[in-house]
């Protein structure tokens, strides 16, 4: 079971404020106990290049539904081509992730420090798609409850990212599929391809709250 950190001694506010933007505040720290109640409140840090830590709660918020999830032909065959592993092999997902070669790259050290020491209090977690000996792809993200908040993927291989999503969805499909939350934080053209939909704010804080109450799913108790 995941070890329960110290409380934040930061206070976010509702993620209304935000209005028809999507950061509603800037600040704080990446203490576990910070990073964890900002994802409780329905909220994920990235941080700003030109200020401070910033909280984003998107107006338009990216999920992939589990419950009764259809995976397209060519996600199928990206599956059957790779081995599913979680957690064995964290920091090169994530630093493979972190990588400052890709586009739009954003993770920095103390984003991965911070995700890192999630990882060994076991709140984070990475799944990983394999060819033989060989790590093709994967991401890592957050999962509390019900709730997986996926963070980054990447690829070495061809359709090896799309195989991990296709894993972590296997994962999360269980009794409770129909109340967990897959979060992905904002629709890509990418990601609409494996079948993400984008809710507005207020009913992802919804589904937020009742998939918290759901019990971890096996893979990462």
């Amino acid at each position: 079971m995941p070890i329960e950190p110290p409380a934040s001694v930061w206070d976010f506010p509702p993620v209304g404020v935000a209005g028809a933007g999507d950061v509603v505040a800037a600040g704080a720290d990446l203490e576990p106990g910070t990073v964890l109640a900002a994802y409780k409140r329905g909220l994920f840090p990235m941080p700003d290049s030109h200020g401070p830590l910033l909280w984003w709660s998107p107006v338009d918020r990216g999920v992939i539904e589990v419950d009764g999830y259809k995976p397209s032909r060519s996600l199928r065959r990206a599956r059957e081509k790779f081995e599913i592993r979680v957690n064995t092999a964290f920091d090169q997902v994530i630093r493979a992730c972190a990588d400052p070669t890709r586009p739009g790259s954003w993770i920095d050290a103390d984003i991965i420090a911070a995700y890192t020491r999630l990882h060994q209090m076991g709140w984070v977690h990475s799944v990983e798609a394999w060819d033989g000996d060989e790590l093709a792809g994967g991401l890592y993200g957050v999962a509390v409850g019900g709730l997986f908040a996926g963070e980054s993927m990447f690829h070495h291989k061809t359709d090896g990212s799309k195989a991990a999503v296709a894993g972590l969805i296997e994962l999360l499909d269980d009794k409770y599929a129909s109340e967990r939350v897959l979060d992905i934080q904002w629709v890509t053209s990418h990601l609409a391809t494996l079948g993400a939909i984008a809710l507005p704010r207020e009913q992802y804080i919804y589904r937020l709250e009742r998939a918290l109450a759901c019990p971890l799913p096996a893979a990462f108790s």
